[in-house]
Order: structure tokens, then C-alpha cells, then sequence
């Protein structure tokens, strides 16, 4: 890429093993508490409407769990911005207890499964618990999700010269299908990203392609987590920006490529 699309980075949400939000995730990737990775806590948020609070499963509640932290951490209202939703795969509770309702003798799906069983289901429920309207982008790109993601938003960003909001999170699979993809836990980052520098900004990224090989982090735990869960590949960026540590960061991305992520403090 010959100019590699960027943009800044205003404000951040984060959600995932014994990391309750972003503050907590800095502080432990900057070693100043320790990891007690405990199971991923997710409530549906009060901005649903109790019947949507209800129904939501474990991918909507991490992913507007996250897009809530990073706009309430900006002092933003979240139904101006277009946002990018980028999953590995739906919500893993949901698809077993189809599965399991398939397989048995009654085979009536109910419409609240059914629902929940798209893709897209994270993005209906922002926009009913927001009122967003603004274009939202749903992807997958199984493993590579952060990074095709992070690109997206990045793009729109520098074209349209208008905020985006980027929210990535993945969520676990019960057996047998954790057999097939052994996603541990739930973890989500949300990015809310400008195309210029805002007082709050907490820097600059840029991303292009590059062969070189992925950054690990120093802590094997928290290294296993990146290479479980595919939104965790972006805690060696993340970690950059909890240091305000300017420099290259490569990220896992596609098996041929990787994704490497300029970022300025």
C-alpha cells in the first residue's frame, strides 16, 4: 500500500477474560496488575428494551458492551457514527441449541433463536438499544476478523473523512463444537477511530500488509489468549497504546500475510 490508510484513535472499549473494560486491560498489559483470567463476564445492557435485553445472547451483549465503554469514554452519543462489526463466527450458544433442537424430534426453531442466529444480529441490537442509523458494515473473516476489521474501518475513515466506530469480539463454543473451533472465552475490542486529532485522541494508527512475522507478547498467558481468540490478536496494539509506546506492531491476519500497524503516540 502505497499510502496506507489511517486514522486516530479517540477512544477505546474492551471486554474479555478478567478484563472488565479498557482500564483494567492497560493495566495489566503495562504489568501493573496481575492477570486473573476469570471467566468473561457479559450483561446486556440497559439501553435494550427489556424484551431485547432478554433475548440477547452472548455476542450482542459483548458487542455493545464494548461500543457502549468506547463512546461513553469519548462523551459521545452512539448513534452518530457509522460502525464496522467484525466476528470470527455468531454466537456459539445459539448455534449449539439449534443444533440440539434439530437433532431431536421436535424441530420448531423459535424465532428468537432463529433471529439471533445471523450474523449481523450484533448490529440489529446496537441500533434498536442506540437509535443508530448511520452505515454499519458487518464482516467475517474467520480467523483474520480483527484485521479485515481494523482495515475497513480504517478505509471508511479516510474516504468519507467521518468517525467510525470499529467493534471486534469473538465469543466461545460449547462441546461438541469447541472440538471443531476451541475459541476459550468471550473478548471483544471496540476502536472508536477519527479522521483527525481530537483532544482525547490516544494516538495515530496506520495498517498495510507486510510478510514479517507476527508480534507475540512477553507473557505466554496472555500470548495464548491472542492466538485463541481472533479479536485478541489486537493486544499487541493494544499493549502499544496502553504504553503510548510509538512504533510497528505486525498482527496475525491472513495465512500468507500479515498486518503490520503503525502507531504514534
Amino acid at each position: 500500500m502505497t499510502n496506507p490508510p489511517a486514522a486516530w484513535i479517540r477512544s477505546i472499549g474492551l471486554i474479555g477474560p478478567g478484563m472488565s473494560d479498557w482500564p483494567a486491560c492497560a493495566a495489566i498489559l503495562l504489568g501493573k496488575a496481575e492477570w486473573q483470567p476469570e471467566k468473561t463476564v457479559l450483561n446486556a445492557p440497559d439501553q435494550l428494551p427489556p424484551a431485547e435485553r432478554r433475548r440477547a445472547v452472548r455476542v450482542v451483549k459483548l458487542a455493545l458492551g464494548i461500543g457502549l465503554q468506547a463512546t461513553t469514554a469519548a462523551g459521545v452519543d452512539p448513534s452518530g457514527f457509522a460502525t464496522v462489526f467484525s466476528s470470527s463466527g455468531g454466537d456459539g450458544v445459539n448455534c449449539h441449541q439449534i443444533c440440539e433442537t434439530l437433532a431431536s424430534d421436535d424441530r420448531q426453531i423459535s424465532p428468537t433463536r432463529f433471529h439471533n442466529s445471523v450474523h449481523n444480529a450484533a448490529a440489529g441490537y446496537w441500533g434498536i438499544a442506540t437509535g443508530a442509523t448511520a452505515a454499519s458494515a458487518v464482516l467475517c473473516a474467520y480467523d483474520a476478523s480483527f484485521g479485515a476489521g481494523l482495515l475497513e474501518a480504517l478505509v471508511q475513515v479516510q474516504v468519507e473523512r467521518e468517525p467510525c466506530l470499529l467493534l471486534a469480539y469473538d465469543a466461545d463454543y460449547p462441546e461438541p463444537l469447541r472440538a471443531a473451533r476451541p475459541i476459550p472465552d468471550a473478548f471483544g475490542v471496540a476502536l472508536l477511530l477519527t479522521p483527525e486529532r481530537e483532544a482525547e485522541s490516544c494516538g495515530r494508527i496506520a495498517a498495510s500488509l507486510t510478510d514479517a512475522p507476527a508480534d507475540t507478547l512477553p507473557d505466554s498467558a496472555l500470548d495464548a489468549l491472542r492466538c485463541t481468540i481472533p479479536a485478541a490478536r489486537s493486544l499487541p496494539l493494544l499493549a502499544a497504546i496502553a504504553g503510548r509506546r510509538t512504533g510497528r506492531m505486525v498482527l496475525d491476519y491472513l495465512d500468507h500475510a500479515r498486518l503490520a500497524v503503525d502507531y504514534a503516540a
